[in-house]
């Protein structure tokens, strides 16, 4: 799924429990962070028709970040910053990249129709591997839907709650978020 998707989903799942901003940005960027294995394609492209050509994204994608391991460094990272509510947010960090493993389970097959499976128990074992035979690709309706729903739920929480996931980049621009889609929609707020 994309990065956008799984960064929305987590937030949502940061306002399952009532935390602190610090500790949502730390769930939200839980459910994100196994995609950082992704950042061998840069390498990848910067190094391609070179002597030294790399396949860092082919070798490491759905590796180094999807898998059990991951999560808990995830989990035992939102421990050690969070502040008042440090169980939860160790809780919710790993739940954030197991939310993010099974939508690329689900969702998650390249245009050339590869199944990425993810490797678990990585680097324990290689096996097993989760990986689903109805997987669709990233750019099919589900994904969308899937987007597009996440949006409309942030939208709902940052109206009713009074903060968005604006508020990881700046306080005065999500204020004027919040306030900007109170005074599109007006009604009662959550208090």
């Amino acid at each position: 799924m994309s990065p956008v998707t799984h960064f929305l989903a987590s937030w949502m799942l940061a306002n399952t429990a009532p935390l602190e901003r610090r500790e949502r940005a730390i769930v939200a960027l839980s459910g994100l962070a196994p995609d950082i294995d992704g950042l061998g394609l840069a390498v990848d492209l910067a190094t391609r028709g070179t002597a030294w050509e790399t396949n860092w994204w082919g070798e490491y994608h759905h590796t180094l970040g999807h898998n059990l391991l991951f999560a808990l460094v995830a989990g035992t990272i939102a421990l050690a910053f969070a502040r008042s509510h440090r169980l939860k947010s160790f809780a919710l960090a790993v739940t954030a990249v197991h939310l993010h493993l099974l939508c690329d389970v689900g969702g998650g097959r390249g245009p050339e129709g590869y199944q990425w499976p993810i490797p678990y128990l990585w680097p324990f074992a290689a096996h097993p591997q989760w990986v689903w035979s109805g997987q669709w690709a990233l750019d099919a309706w589900p994904n969308l839907l899937i987007t597009g729903i996440c949006i409309l739920v942030t939208l709902r929480l940052a109206w009713s709650r009074g903060f968005s996931p604006v508020e990881l980049v700046c306080l005065r621009w999500d204020r004027k978020v919040v306030e900007t889609l109170r005074q599109r929609f007006p009604g009662r707020a959550d208090p």
